[in-house]
């Protein structure tokens, strides 16, 4: 039995070691709203001045919709005059499906929102928020030029090591709600090709997410930058053909069995709130005060504050658990648990 058990751990450690993953899901085209909640609610999570919209109101008022490229449009009221005390009509949607330890997503977008008091984000979450993990693969607030990636966790996980990713730009390493208000282990895009009129005029960019228990990984690569393994309609992503990540947390800091559970897809974009609003961030780059010249204010000042989407693909690795139904029980089991298990240690093996 100990050879049996041998042999399947090494079956599970070849999986982690060569790191494919296949397609198990697409949002595209006409039906990309379909599998996605609307979270139907003022901003109660970020303190926000924007109402997220149901479906049906999003879908009738054009805030959400399918465009003649078809590509998903998201964006925020740019034609509503608001007045006091009111707030702006935007778009907060999550993945009905959840996705596990042993995925990868992809989002290619073509333009994502920016200007003064702008705060958008595409990111990823646990329903039990923070002991289940945060992603931020793409955020950014107001006239920023370069967008952030990061982690939320509970007390524990921090960023230690930055050999195997390209970003120098390391903003704070504690993971931790309770550490720096709720900063976050944050490291920035180091190109202005990954935010506002920069992102814009260059056609946008593909950004990946690697959710794996070795590490959680983010790429991102310019319209011009995009390399093969992501041309096209890819049924199989190998990331070690991706290159250097922009950004790592590797496992040695943050054991992402421990602080992280199944994930759910977000897109948003919020107005003012803790971090736009932040006065710290706001007068970086705007001026006035965020809610009343801005929220308030001309609505053509959110022309640009929208998402324009190619599709979201998400890919798991062969063989593995990797999507949870919207009902189905928070459980999960990865290759590291699986290997423990049988009671063998990788060091032993190799």
């Amino acid at each position: 039995m100990v050879h049996v058990a041998a042999v399947c751990a090494l079956s599970l450690l070849t999986i982690v070691v060569s790191a494919q993953y296949d397609m198990v899901k697409e949002y595209t085209g006409q039906t990309f709203f379909d599998d996605w909640i609307f979270y139907n609610n003022f901003d109660n999570l970020t303190n926000g001045n924007v109402n997220y919209l149901s479906a049906k109101d999003a879908a009738s008022q054009q805030l959400a919709y399918i465009n003649d490229r078809g590509n998903a449009i998201m964006k925020v009221d740019n034609t509503t005059t608001v007045t006091y005390p009111n707030r702006r009509s935007s778009i907060r949607i999550n993945t009905k499906d959840r996705y596990t330890i042993g995925t990868l997503w992809i989002a290619d977008m073509l333009h994502a929102p920016y200007g003064c008091s702008t705060w958008p984000a595409f990111w990823s979450s646990a329903p039990t928020w923070p002991s289940g993990g945060e992603i931020d693969t793409f955020e950014g607030v107001n006239q920023v030029t370069m967008s952030q990636m990061g982690l939320h966790t509970a007390d524990g996980c921090t960023h230690t090591n930055t050999s195997m990713q390209t970003s120098t730009l390391i903003n704070s390493t504690d993971c931790s709600t309770a550490a720096n208000n709720n900063e976050g282990c944050i490291i920035t895009t180091p190109t202005t090709a990954s935010y506002g009129a920069g992102f814009a005029q260059g056609g946008g960019g593909i950004f990946v997410t690697e959710f794996a228990a070795t590490g959680i990984s983010i790429w991102f690569f310019t319209r011009a930058s995009v390399p093969d393994a992501l041309q096209g309609n890819a049924s199989s992503i190998d990331p070690t053909a991706l290159g250097t990540p922009v950004a790592t947390w590797n496992s040695d800091g943050c054991d992402v069995t421990e602080f992280f559970e199944p994930q759910s897809l977000i897109f948003d974009i919020s107005l003012c709130g803790d971090y736009a609003g932040n006065s710290n961030s706001f007068y970086q780059t705007c001026t006035g005060v965020c809610y009343q010249d801005w929220v308030l204010g001309d609505p053509s000042n959110y022309d640009n504050a929208y998402f324009e989407v190619q599709h979201v693909r998400v890919y798991g690795q062969p063989g593995e658990l990797t999507v949870i139904g919207s009902d189905a029980p928070r459980t999960t089991v990865t290759v590291v648990l699986l290997i423990a298990l049988l009671g063998l240690s990788v060091f032993t093996l190799l």
